[in-house]
Formats: structure tokens, sequence, C-alpha cells
């Protein structure tokens, strides 16, 4: 799918769609609870749907109206019958699950679509090493066996927080008194403690004990919950970004005190605006490509703590440097570090490429609307943000999908 973007104005008010974050978090422990719960304003991206499908194949019973799901709990977490489980292009949807499913002690296989199974899994697979269960990972596939014993689990925390978060869901099961110990620096901790707070709001003692502990305490139980999914930070970010571009958009929607930590793009866009900053992009690493088309088109920017952009849907980093770059942009990368130059830039005279990630998308298709562009792989935006483009017709950006 190509979309062809015209210059043109962003101006209007839109509703952020809803957290995909926090609709992940919501929706697992509303299947772990004992009885239906009712999870309301959820935006049904391929990443959230290939959570809901994975529910359902471990037991979960679900239904959905509208932009509502009905949950009622997997009734024996721990007699699993399923052995496959296809999480799309969804690291979360991998990650948050994979724990949970070394409960039952049967054989599972994961498989998903992309370049998921090239993600990084080594947390696990030193986990499942140490407690003497089964882990093997190949190009297409990843295989576990085994019962999860309780215990500490050490883990590093410059890590994503997505493997943090899949031990927590886990830990209420297991038979012993269990502890997370993170090993600092800790990276994306307004992530766990959005999980944190999700598994207190459906009933689970979950707490920090220290700045780099977590326990639950076993036998706490999932009790079910009627819920709404906040607005989504990292999806607002796009629509927020026309403004610093010369629109006038109002986004509403959003929690004032989110624990999410792409909120801080409401101070970052203002230094962007102003001057050329150096920003640490280690705790919101999906907000590096928008931030890196806002410094390019404004006053440049000097972004550290890039190293994990390798590790998402493309090589982030060096993806916007390539796509940028047709619009002029002077990009340096390095190992942990990203310079902008200030530069003049231009419609770019070659087609844009989205690289199958919805988040260059996005940002390529703020920038677009500023010089004009067409841009392949546009149906990307489904992975977080399937009505993207509607979104911003809506908002007066001449967009035509081919």
């Amino acid at each position: 799918m190509t979309a062809v973007i015209k210059k043109s104005r962003a101006e209007g008010c839109v509703a952020a769609p809803s957290s995909k974050s926090m609709a992940h978090r919501l929706l697992i422990c509303a299947a772990l609870a004992k009885g239906e719960s009712e999870i309301r304003n959820v935006t049904y991206s391929e990443d959230i749907l290939a959570t809901l499908d994975c529910l359902a194949k471990m037991g979960a019973r679900i239904r959905m109206n509208g932009d509502t799901v009905y949950i009622k709990g997997i009734e024996k977490i721990f007699d699993v019958s399923e052995s496959e489980f296809f999480c799309r292009e969804s690291g979360s949807t991998l990650r948050f699950l994979l724990p949970l499913l070394l409960l039952n002690g049967n054989q599972q296989r994961f498989t998903g679509a992309g370049l998921l199974m090239k993600r990084p899994m080594s947390v696990y697979e030193k986990i499942c090493k140490e407690k003497g269960l089964s882990y093997t990972q190949t190009p297409d596939a990843i295989e576990i066996k085994g019962t999860l014993s309780g215990g500490d689990f050490t883990v590093k925390g410059n890590i994503s927080s997505q493997f943090v978060s899949g031990l927590l869901f886990t830990l209420p099961f297991l038979k012993t008194e269990s502890r997370i110990r993170l090993i600092p620096p800790i990276e994306s901790r307004s992530y766990i403690n959005m999980t944190v707070d999700a598994m207190n709001a459906f009933g689970v003692n979950v707490r920090w004990e220290d700045e780099n502990t977590l326990t639950a305490s076993v036998g706490s139980v999932y009790q079910p919950c009627s819920l709404s999914v906040e607005g989504d930070y990292s999806g607002a970010a796009f629509l927020d970004a026309f403004n610093v571009l010369g629109g006038n958009v109002a986004v509403t929607g959003l929690k004032e005190n989110s624990l999410q930590g792409d909120s801080i793009y409401k101070k970052l866009y203002p230094l962007l605006k102003s001057g050329k900053p150096e920003i640490d992009v280690s705790d919101c690493p999906d907000l590096a490509p928008i931030l890196m088309t806002i410094a390019a088109e404004k006053h440049g920017a000097v972004f550290i703590g890039t190293k994990r952009l390798k590790l998402k849907e493309s090589d982030r980093g060096e993806v916007m440097k390539q796509e940028l770059s047709k619009f002029g942009a002077i990009i340096h990368t390095e190992e942990n570090r990203i310079t902008v130059e200030p530069s003049t830039l231009h419609k770019p005279k070659e087609t844009l490429s989205g690289h199958n990630d919805h988040r260059i998308v996005m940002s390529l298709a703020v920038l677009a609307s500023v010089y004009g562009a067409e841009i392949d792989e546009a149906e990307a935006v489904s992975k977080s943000f399937p009505g993207f483009f509607e979104v911003i017709k809506g908002l007066n950006i001449e967009v035509e999908i081919k």
C-alpha cells in the first residue's frame, strides 16, 4: 500500500487512540482473573489482536462488542491444551505470555511474522537454562518445555521491560515467594510501573521492595474488573507533532498524570522547537523516529541512548537516516548516539519506504504534510494505529491511498 500525501496543514480536534501498552496489560490481567472482566476503549491494532488470539488459545473466553472486550478468565492456567501460539509481529505478546505458558510443563511453540523471531529473547533463554527447562529458538519459532519454579530472577535493567512484565504476570502463580532483581541502570521503568498498576487494579499484591526489586505475593488472585483503556501518548505524539510543524491540532483523551513513559514528548517537543537539544531516548525509544523527524525539520538535535533502536521492527536509527536524507536531512549514526544536523529540507525526489515499521511510516507522514511525498509499505500502521490515515484525513491532511 502506498500513501500519497500532498502538502497540507493539519487542523482540527481529534481523540488519541487507546493505549496499546496498557491494553495489552489489562487484557492479560483480565484473562488471568477468575470471572468475567470488561475492558473498554480497545483499539484493535495487529498487536492487540495477536494478544487476544493467544489468550483465547490459552482458554480465555473472549467476546468483542464495538471497542469493548468481555473476557472470562482462563480456568486452567496450569493445563493449557493448545501448544502453538502465533504472535504476528507483536514482541509484547510473545514476551508477556511466554513465562505464563511455562506454568503447565507442556511443550509450547511460538511463531510470528516479520522480524519477530529475530528479536532478542536471551532473558528467557537464560532463565530456562538456570531452571533446567527446555528452550530452543530458531529463525522460525521458539519452543519451550518445563515447569517454571519460584525463587529470585535476576534481570539486567537495561533490556526491554517486556521481559520484566512477563515475569511479573507469572509470579503470583508460582509456589514459592519470588522476586525480580533488576541490575541497574533500569531503562523503561515507566513501562514496568504500568504493569504494576494494571496488576494492582486486578487485586494482585505486587510492589517494589526497593528501587531495584519487585515482588508479588504468592497466591494473590486476579479479580475481574471493569476498566477503560486510557489514551495513548505514543500514538498522540504523531498527531501533536503536526503542531510543531505549523498545524493547529487539539489532541484529547489523554490522562494527565499517566504512567506512560512516552508522555515525555510533551516536554521534548518545545526543546526541539526552540533549539538543538541533547535528548536521551533510552526510556522512550518508540519516540525516536518522530523526534528525529522534528529535529530534521527544525534545528537539529543529538540523541543518546539509541542502541536499542536496532532491535525494533526495523533498525530505526539507520532507517530514519536513510529516509530523512531523501528530504535533504544530514544525520550521523553511531553505536549509541545519533546526531541530526540543521539543514534545509525539500520534497523527496523518490518514494519513501516505510520499512514495514508503523512508527517509521507515521513519522514520515507527518513530515510529508510539509513537503509532499509518497510512502510505500504504509499498511504497517495497522500494527499500532490502524486508523491513522483516516484520522489525519479528518485533520485536513490530503492523503490518497493506492
